[in-house]
């Protein structure tokens, strides 16, 4: 049931984000559009909800749970830049606004990106860990809960990876190919 949910929950997600936009550039209701928008933190709390009643319920805890909330902390720490980014992309292909800036590609500036996107993993991975310790402590039940314990692992295990990846770009900077300037901090502040 609970894997049933995390699909509603993504295809909603979709659906709300698509009609958000829709009713935003398509239809000019920039008001109904953003109350669309906002609706879709809506799904993570009814996903929360219903997984912590099927635990309370005696649902023996499981993968399931476990992916659950990597679904929330993941939603949590990247749902914001997904929703600005296909806004962005909407306004200029619907709305006429000017393409949206794109991320720097080179040196620095591309470090300092990819660090600000490993900083939402590590927020999901938090979100992810704190609903994980508090099913932990609902279900209160040592030997029922080790499947629950090793999510957390998990949801630490992709926040370093995806760390070792952002420094590297700290490392060993992509280099500008010739003929083609690095972008500046200051060039990135015009740019945006």
């Amino acid at each position: 049931m609970i894997v049933a949910l995390i699909a509603a929950c993504e295809i909603g997600f979709w659906m709300l984000l698509a009609a958000g936009l829709a009713f935003r550039y398509l239809l000019r209701m920039r008001r109904t559009g953003l109350a669309l928008l906002l609706c879709e933190p809506v799904l993570e709390v009814v996903l929360l909800v219903v997984t912590a009643l099927d635990l309370k319920n005696g649902a023996e805890p499981n993968w399931t749970h476990g992916l659950a909330a990597l679904y929330i902390g993941y939603t949590v720490g990247h749902g914001h830049r997904t929703v600005q980014w296909l806004d962005g992309h909407a306004a200029h292909r619907l709305g006429g606004a000017p393409p949206p800036p794109k991320p720097p590609a080179h040196g620095m500036a591309r470090a300092r990106h990819e660090g600000r996107i490993w900083l939402g993993t590590l927020l999901g991975a938090a979100v992810a860990t704190v609903l994980l310790q508090l099913a932990i402590w609902y279900v209160d039940d040592p030997s029922r809960v080790t499947s629950l314990e090793s999510w957390r692992y998990v949801a630490w295990r992709a926040a370093g990876i995806h760390g070792l990846i952002a420094l590297s770009y700290w490392i060993w900077p992509r280099k500008a190919p010739a003929g083609e300037s690095e972008m500046t901090p200051e060039k990135e502040k015009v740019r945006r």
